[in-house]
């Protein structure tokens, strides 16, 4: 783990002094997680997790008055990035599981095997902090990609925000030959990449400049500079062919449009 980084907090919940004991001991070496407080009934355990909710919990199921269930029960599960249940009783293992614990640690265990349930404990909080911050970056770049679509006059995109399982990146306005509808999305055609975005073809149509992109049929938005030539069909049919050989539906109602527009760039 990386020295920067915070340490994990860890709370343990048992009613047992000794089994408390037992994990601080084996905590104790770990540079990455730093026990922040221990509770030796639900009630109590309770009380802490709300005022400062830990990055794992170490829960017993069995305790007087409050079992580690009903802990889990009044409070926010999703808060709590990673619950280890160590408990005596291996009857209560599928209900652990139902109610999202990471592992089910039987009493009495060795070393190894707590190593192993705390290996998988840092992955999980690890990786939640990576799409915490992921979402933090996405809510960044859009706001800023926001602003400054607030800013230009005309009010007309640049660029778009494309996010894919890996990266999130933008594409220009201007590197896009065309548009097309799919379902609940479009898809925007650059050169030899796609990228889908859920967006409505009205809505794409209202953000580009008309002076560089026309709708061409329901499904089909171009960008102007790309297309090559206008064909009719047989039968009345019209079609845009673009310079890198697509050839794309133009609907009856904009044939003589785009011929309009093309022509006054010549």
């Amino acid at each position: 783990m990386d020295k920067a980084r915070k340490k994990i907090k860890a709370l343990i919940v048992d009613d047992e002094p000794i089994a408390r004991r037992n994990i601080r001991a084996l905590l104790k070496n770990d540079p990455d997680v730093g026990v922040v407080g221990e509770a030796a009934s639900g009630a109590k355990a309770v009380k802490l997790i709300q005022t400062s909710p830990p990055d794992l919990l170490f829960l017993d199921v069995q305790m007087p008055e409050m079992s580690g269930f009903d802990v889990l029960m009044q409070t926010d599960l999703g808060q709590i990035p990673a619950i280890i249940f160590v408990t005596a009783y291996d009857q209560y293992a599928l209900r652990a599981f139902e109610v999202q614990a990471l592992d089910y640690l039987l009493k009495p265990f060795d070393d190894e095997r707590f190593a192993m349930a705390l290996a998988r404990a840092k992955a999980q909080i690890e990786q939640r902090e990576a799409a915490t911050l992921k979402r933090k970056l996405f809510a960044l770049l859009e706001g800023a990609a926001a602003d400054q679509s607030a800013r230009q006059e005309p009010a007309y995109i640049e660029k778009f925000l494309v996010k894919s399982a890996s990266r999130i990146f933008f594409v220009k306005a201007d590197e896009i030959d065309w548009i097309e509808a799919a379902d609940y999305y479009v898809c925007l055609h650059a050169g030899s990449q796609s990228h889908m975005l859920r967006e409505t073809m009205s809505e794409m149509e209202m953000k580009l400049d008309p002076e560089k992109f026309l709708r061409i049929h329901r499904s089909t938005i171009v960008n102007l500079s790309r297309v090559g030539a206008v064909r009719t069909n047989p039968g009345g049919e019209y079609s845009v062919l673009l310079e890198d050989g697509t050839l794309l539906r133009l609907s009856r109602s904009r044939h003589e449009q785009i011929e309009r527009i093309l022509s006054r760039r010549l």
